[in-house]
């Protein structure tokens, strides 16, 4: 399985296009947010021939669903997200603008991860686990076979996504990383929404949300 980070949009939100040996691929969390990032991402497409099969998204805040419309458009693929989030594309245009950011439209659902288990594309399976925190119907996404883990706004390098937001939750969110992401064990490597790639032997020793958990300076379950 290949990899490439994209940085889109004013709040620098990593989108991902993930592609296998067939040539076919998917794109999660579009946030290309103009006519420039969007041949951005065309370009990368179209030079490493890659034939996209799905836009699939951890969440629904506005800076990682920016670009979806314009992939489904150009590509005719679905729209995968959990409907938890429904209420985030409904209201993106108000939550952009908090941060100064003009959103334009966005997507329709096409499927619904909630009940799903797992995604595919050429030869590649991906699990979904639902990681609620950081907004209601948080996924993350997983290779297990390589130990690739796609966080979204769950899980950062030495930090966590914010839970002041609406829909957020503190005990959900490390209820998320403590019991679902971090025994998926040390060598698995973590692809974050924002900031730099790590990985879990990382985060378990110097992640302070983490750590404070696991030497039992705090319980998240309060």
């Amino acid at each position: 399985m290949k990899i490439a980070c994209l940085q889109f949009n004013p709040v620098q939100e990593n989108t991902y296009v993930v592609w296998d040996e067939t040539g076919e691929g998917i794109v999660i969390d579009a946030g290309n947010c103009n006519d420039k990032e969007n041949s951005i991402l065309d370009n990368f497409i179209a030079d490493h021939n890659i034939r996209p099969t799905m836009i699939v998204n951890t969440h629904g805040h506005f800076d990682h669903t920016m670009g979806a419309v314009h992939l489904k458009t150009r590509y005719g693929i679905p729209f995968a997200m959990s409907r938890k989030d429904q209420f985030l594309l409904d209201n993106a245009a108000t939550s952009g603008s908090i941060f100064g950011v003009k959103v334009g439209q966005m997507p329709s659902i096409d499927i619904d991860l909630d009940p799903l288990k797992e995604i595919t594309f050429g030869n590649t399976t991906l699990r979904i686990l639902p990681t609620p925190g950081h907004t209601p119907g948080h996924v993350a996404i997983l290779e297990p076979k390589e130990g690739v883990l796609f966080t979204g706004d769950t899980l950062f390098r030495e930090s966590i996504g914010r839970t002041d937001l609406p829909g957020g939750d503190y005990s959900w969110i490390m209820r998320s990383i403590l019991e679902q992401i971090i025994p998926l064990g040390d060598r698995t490597q973590v692809y974050p929404g924002h900031g730099p790639a790590t990985d879990l032997g990382h985060e378990s020793l110097y992640n302070p949300f983490v750590t404070e958990v696991l030497n039992n300076e705090v319980n998240y379950k309060n």
